[in-house]
């Protein structure tokens, strides 16, 4: 399954000093997202970071939940560079180097299992049902028992899109790519129920997005 070039419409990164990349996205809802791991995840453990961007996400995160040894990955190695960089000028000692995952390409899961907490942002709606589904289940394969699965974006309602916002943004997706574009909640709670996992919640994030959680079954 290759990975899918990203649409003119997702979110760009942009240079910043020291061989950093900063992206407005991650600005913009970093805050939110820390503040839904350290409230509805695991206080302590191993926790992946998927599709993990310029790495503005792992080092906040990684700070707001010490007890959680954070380890980021991506696909693209100027990614890698700019989240290796965030990390060093960090200096955290919960934060490990980024590791090369294709989250949509089969067979991660079973080469990073034992994972307490796996989370990704802003990726289901810029891949395919099935690449979205093979994220789901090779997470599932990760996680230990108990373990929380965590995907935060923007997702159909039953009743719909969230706002006309919402409903412009997937159709100037689907007009360049019709594989990809928003998930509805449905949907991915029945990938998380093929995968074998339970659904935990599913929380109102900023700007319309939700946060699905579901968990593993000891």
């Amino acid at each position: 399954m290759a990975r899918r070039p990203a649409p003119g419409t997702a979110s760009t990164a942009h240079p910043a000093e020291n061989g950093r990349l900063t992206a407005p996205s991650a600005l913009r809802n970093a805050a939110a997202i820390c503040e839904v791991i350290g409230t509805h995840g695991p206080a302590r453990g191993r926790a992946l970071e998927l599709a993990s961007g310029t790495g503005e996400h792992a080092v906040r995160i990684a700070a707001r939940c010490p007890g959680l040894r954070w380890q980021p990955s991506e696909i693209a190695p100027d990614r890698r560079a700019s989240i290796d960089a965030w990390a060093a000028e960090a200096a955290l000692p919960n934060l490990a180097a980024a590791i090369q995952i294709d989250a949509t390409h089969p067979g991660w899961g079973a080469r990073h299992g034992g994972q307490d907490l796996i989370f990704c942002s802003n990726i289901l709606h810029l891949v395919s049902a099935p690449e979205a589904e093979c994220l789901i289940r090779e997470a599932a394969t990760a996680l230990a028992p108990g373990g929380v699965l965590m995907i935060y974006g923007p997702f159909r309602r039953d009743h719909g899109f969230a706002s006309d916002g919402d409903a412009a943004f997937h159709a100037s997706l689907i007009a360049q790519d019709p594989q990809i574009g928003y998930k509805s909640v449905q949907q991915v709670q029945g990938w998380f129920d093929q995968a074998g996992l339970q659904v935990a919640d599913e929380i109102p994030m900023p700007a319309n997005n939700l946060t699905q959680i579901a968990r593993k079954p000891r």
